[in-house]
């Protein structure tokens, strides 16, 4: 009896294992199935991960892009806002210009007229280029192209040449036309707006010009070495030294 019961449940055994196999076959798949899934799901959440990283990258670059985007503009506007100052500036200064021209001009000519009176009464020196010269800046004052610009500068420079004739001396040859005859190509020597002396070349007449009278009148032969030695350093053939030259005496001016 118990042999045929094992024998019995042996033989039940063996009926059951091909059943209980296939049944554990679908389990298993099932399994692998939900492995492959999750390998795929945890694939396309690393994917999506990286693909926010990279978003989140550029959503980083952006904002600072948009920071200095911003900056940028921030300082283009302070620039405009000078510049349309500046404008501002610039145009009102141009209106004042426009009023300072109307009350320069007619001062510039007045300084013309002056410089050509002063002409007229200095010692009678480089005449021809002298006058010359009022007569250009006669003509610059009535021409439309030239700017006030152009005219104050040549005014300036005019009455600075003048200038600096009182206090330089100067040798020069020139035509002298005195009360008796005109003496071509005479040496003139000038010490600033003092003295102005002539002398033909074979040192027979010497002659001084005399303010006071407005006539050229003979100097003493004696200065002759004097006034050679002056055109000498006058034209740096000689360095300076000390010399006797007759001087008109200057006036007081009157007071009061």
């Amino acid at each position: 009896m118990p042999a045929i019961l094992l024998a019995s449940i042996f033989m039940a055994m063996g009926m059951a294992s091909p059943a209980h196999g296939q049944a554990v076959e679908p389990a298993l798949e099932a399994s692998r199935q939900a492995a492959e899934g999750t390998r795929e799901s945890q694939e396309n959440i690393d994917e999506i991960d990286a693909r926010t990283q990279e978003l989140l990258g550029e959503y980083r670059a952006n904002l600072r892009q948009l920071e200095q985007l911003n900056r940028y503009n921030a300082s283009q506007r302070r620039q405009a806002d000078a510049q349309r100052a500046e404008i501002e500036s610039l145009t009102e200064d141009i209106n004042n210009i426009a009023s300072l021209q109307r009350a320069v001009l007619p001062l510039m000519q007045d300084m013309v007229d002056s410089l050509d009176r002063l002409v007229q009464a200095d010692i009678p020196f480089l005449v021809g280029e002298r006058s010359s010269r009022i007569e250009r800046l006669t003509r610059l004052m009535d021409d439309p192209s030239a700017s006030p610009a152009q005219r104050y500068r040549l005014l300036i420079e005019a009455y600075q040449i003048e200038s600096e004739y009182g206090r330089t001396i100067e040798a020069y040859r020139s035509d002298i036309q005195t009360a008796e005859r005109l003496f071509e190509d005479v040496d003139v020597l000038r010490i600033g707006r003092l003295v102005l002396i002539f002398k033909t070349d074979d040192d027979q007449v010497l002659k001084r010009y005399d303010a006071e009278s407005g006539t050229w009148m003979d100097l003493d032969k004696s200065f002759m070495g004097d006034v050679k030695t002056a055109m000498r350093v006058a034209r740096e053939q000689i360095p300076p030294e000390l010399l006797f030259i007759p001087v008109t005496e200057p006036e007081t001016a009157d007071e009061g």
